[in-house]
């Protein structure tokens, strides 16, 4: 944008600023309205791309990162150290005209894996010295500040998506979808490590409360004698100890948002009517206060135990449960999902190559063993198998052998690996027996595996070389495992 255009847009957005300065309330709603400054993007020769959001000193398309440092206008170094390291780089950047900005430049990669461009967002220096201030000013609201500046920081960085190749999974994402949008209690069932809190995350992101906070809280790790004023909170002078300036509960942080109870079933018995209460009314009242404080939040519940096996057991609430279940989704355990097995192996071995800026690929006989083993860990056993194989392989190959198992097991359980891909049927095996299905299936076995060894270990690759889609690779590589 040029000219009268730019002139005018220009004098919009003074006008803008000028307007919110003037209308803008002080204290947490004024610090929460304040964005990022601006985002640009630069080519791998140090050339601005493009610039969205305010600039104040006009026009940088087109310019170099490395003309600008030496004009003084801005150092932009952190761009550089992007190219340079491959990796995010974030700074204090100073301009000449006085202004002060935290730059976070993020390097873009192509399909190769060679960095083409960088990305920089620039959020102004003075926000971090109002939200310093406003700590040292409001002491009373000092846990929902910490709780709103973690949730400005977390904006940056979007969470996982669920990994979703399996049909099950994939009818989970498109039931999620649907229930997301209303207010609806849910409850995640599964076994422990299949990821709940991903799930939970993704429906938060994907609600009508995905701007406000979500809130997890492991039930099982907040002592008993604190469990009712972690939830509610408390007032100054409530009980020895407490703050005196008293405190926010978890229902007052996630006010409009989530809050995530993880472990709902390690509620403690005598707290249950208590959080029952508020789904019913909608209010809380911290600790030593008398005054009821309204409060509108979802609950997201999670749970590796069988609640209605508790209930019979006296140990859990049926009205609470009830309240809770309104939505129940079960979460498959990763042995009754190879499909999203290798692609979480894909993207956990991806992401680990990013971070140590390796190369590393799985070799065919690591993928079967993979599928050979019933993961009683799930997700979470998946990933530190990942990271182990990685950061102790010498060899960009990573083999997956009795050595590096400890004996031929994880945890115990026996995994039975192929010294070597299976070979092509020959004239000479004139002695096998079998019908021509078995025989079709040997050689297509033998094939998938040569295929796969020749991507190294890539399943997306291998399938396009296949001719057929990576989700009927992963059922032809089960259906050969289960033979």
């Amino acid at each position: 944008m040029t000219g009268k255009h730019e002139k005018s847009a220009s004098t919009s957005n003074n006008a803008l600023h000028k307007n919110n300065k003037r209308s803008e309330p002080t204290g947490m709603q004024h610090i929460v309205k304040e964005n990022i400054n601006s985002i640009s993007i630069i080519d791998k020769n140090g050339t601005i791309l493009l610039v969205f959001l305010g600039v104040k000193i006009g026009n940088l398309v087109g310019r170099n990162v490395r003309d600008l440092n030496e004009l003084g206008i801005y150092e932009m170094s952190t761009s550089e150290r992007a190219f340079k390291n491959g990796k995010t780089v974030t700074d204090l950047v100073k301009s000449k005209f006085g202004t002060q900005q935290i730059v976070t430049s993020t390097p873009l990669r192509d399909a190769g894996g060679n960095i083409t461009m960088v990305v920089n967002t620039a959020l102004d220096r003075s926000l971090l010295n109002r939200l310093e201030q406003a700590l040292k000013d409001n002491h009373g609201n000092t846990e929902q500040l910490n709780t709103v500046i973690n949730y400005l920081s977390d904006l940056d960085n979007p969470h996982e998506i669920p990994i979703a190749e399996s049909p099950q999974m994939r009818q989970i994402i498109t039931t999620i979808r649907t229930i997301a949008k209303t207010d609806s209690n849910i409850i995640l069932a599964g076994e422990s490590g299949t990821r709940k809190e991903v799930m939970a995350r993704y429906i938060h992101k994907n609600s009508l409360r995905a701007k406000k906070p979500f809130i997890p809280v492991n039930c099982a790790s907040i002592p008993r004698e604190l469990m009712e004023s972690e939830f509610f909170g408390y007032v100054r002078g409530a009980f020895t100890g407490a703050s005196p300036q008293g405190k926010p509960g978890l229902f007052e942080l996630a006010h409009d948002g989530t809050l995530f109870l993880d472990e709902i079933a390690e509620l403690p018995l005598e707290m249950q009517p208590k959080l029952l209460r508020v789904l019913e009314n909608g209010e809380i009242q911290r600790v030593g206060g008398t005054s009821p404080i309204q409060t509108n939040v979802r609950i997201i519940s999670a749970t590796n135990k069988d609640l209605k096996s508790m209930i019979n057991q006296k140990l859990f609430r049926s009205d609470l449960y009830y309240r809770l279940n309104v939505v129940p989704i079960h979460i498959p355990s990763l042995r009754e999902r190879p499909e999203d097995l290798i692609a979480l192996a894909d993207n956990f071995l991806e992401k680990m190559n990013y971070k140590y800026d390796y190369h590393k690929k799985f070799a065919p006989q690591t993928i079967q063993a993979f599928l050979n083993y019933s993961w009683p860990e799930n997700v979470r056993e998946l990933r530190n198998m990942i990271e182990r194989l990685v950061i102790t392989s010498s060899d960009d190959y990573l083999v997956l052998d009795e050595d590096s198992l400890g004996g031929g097991n994880i945890e115990g359980e026996n995994i039975h690996l192929k010294k070597e891909s299976p070979s092509y049927p020959s004239e000479k095996k004139s002695v096998y027996k079998g019908t021509l299905k078995d025989y079709l299936g040997q050689i297509e076995e033998a094939y998938i595996q040569d295929i796969l060894e020749e991507c190294g270990g890539k399943v997306s690759e291998a399938a396009e070389r296949l001719g057929i889609h990576r989700t009927m690779l992963y059922r032809k590589l089960k259906k050969h495992r289960d033979q």
